[in-house]
């Protein structure tokens, strides 16, 4: 059992290793090099770094993981009690029918 969580550990982590590479050569900035073969032109400044654009986001993501995992824990105590108001009105006696029956005075 333990061989399957160290193979699905080191699967998980290849895989948010290679992510954290994509994003990293996505936002790194490589202009002093052309792509092309001809002078790099001179770009003006675009504003601002992009670090806290994707603090942002990273925050925006955790508080929406955050969100739905409060709501599915709603869920699921709302359905657990609705699961045992049922089991309750199932063994609950029922005196009326009893009375029906002629099972009880």
């Amino acid at each position: 059992m333990r061989g399957i969580w160290s193979k699905r550990w080191l699967r998980l982590s290849a895989f948010l290793f290679s992510i954290s590479l994509h994003f990293i050569s996505a936002y790194s900035d490589d202009s002093s090099t052309p792509k092309n073969g001809t002078k790099a032109e001179d770009h003006p400044p675009s504003g601002g770094s992009k670090g806290p654009t994707i603090a942002i986001i990273c925050l925006l993501l955790v508080g929406v993981a955050g969100l739905s995992f409060f709501l599915y824990r709603i869920w699921l105590k709302k359905k657990r009690e609705e699961q045992y108001a049922r089991l309750l009105k199932l063994f609950e006696e029922d005196d009326e029918l009893e009375l029906e029956l002629g099972l009880r005075d």
